[in-house]
């Protein structure tokens, strides 16, 4: 069984400059973000005291994308990630960040087709479905996980109110944390349902 190829590493120095030790070369954030899209794999160390630093030279990344007006975090998807920090919620975030992008990669093929063939409201909808079936599908994940679950069944929701909250959940609660986050998606969808009627 042949073992996976180890990771690029990427050395940052005190003068913020980024060494690629597979090539020998230094290299810029664009140049690790066109490794990100090219699916080549690497890990950024400090140069001087050897902590793994890669978390942060990706946001940078990130932040460098956001810059040049190629945005895609929407305002309020940022306003409600940075009240999740410190949080009861905190640390099922990237749980839940990490299924959905998931998920949407794994579907990325067929949301392309979609769009292609029929740019419009049907490949907006297309993309509102994707995103139900992920929630659906992690709250029956998280279920299996979560003691406050309480075996209850699925619940469904409606862009105008979710259904299935119990009447006794309490704002600071899981239960109304996540009902919370579900609401936040259905504010989503609207979004989306409101761009196919521009379109």
């Amino acid at each position: 069984m042949t073992k996976d190829k180890e990771p690029t590493t990427i050395k940052k120095y005190a003068n913020r400059r980024l060494y690629n030790t597979g090539t020998s070369t230094y290299v810029t954030l664009e140049d690790l973000a066109n490794m990100v899209k090219a699916g080549e794999d690497f890990v950024v160390f400090d140069a001087k005291s050897g902590d793994e630093i890669t978390r942060s030279v990706l946001t940078q990344i990130i932040f460098e994308q956001e810059n040049k007006g190629q945005n895609l975090l929407p305002i309020t998807f940022l306003r409600q990630l940075i009240r999740f920090y410190g949080d009861s919620m905190q640390n099922l975030v990237p749980t839940y960040l990490d299924f959905t992008i998931d998920s949407l990669t794994r579907d990325q093929d067929k949301l392309r087709g979609q769009m292609a063939n029929a740019f419009g409201p049907s490949a907006f909808s297309a993309i509102e479905d994707t995103v139900r079936r992920n929630t659906e599908m992690f709250e029956q994940a998280m279920r299996m996980f979560l003691p406050f679950s309480g075996g209850r069944p699925e619940p469904t929701t409606t862009p105008e109110r979710p259904v299935g909250k119990p009447a006794d959940a309490k704002p600071g609660s899981a239960d109304g944390d996540f009902d919370a986050l579900k609401r936040q998606l259905d504010e989503m969808q609207k979004k989306i349902e409101k761009l196919a009627e521009k379109g």
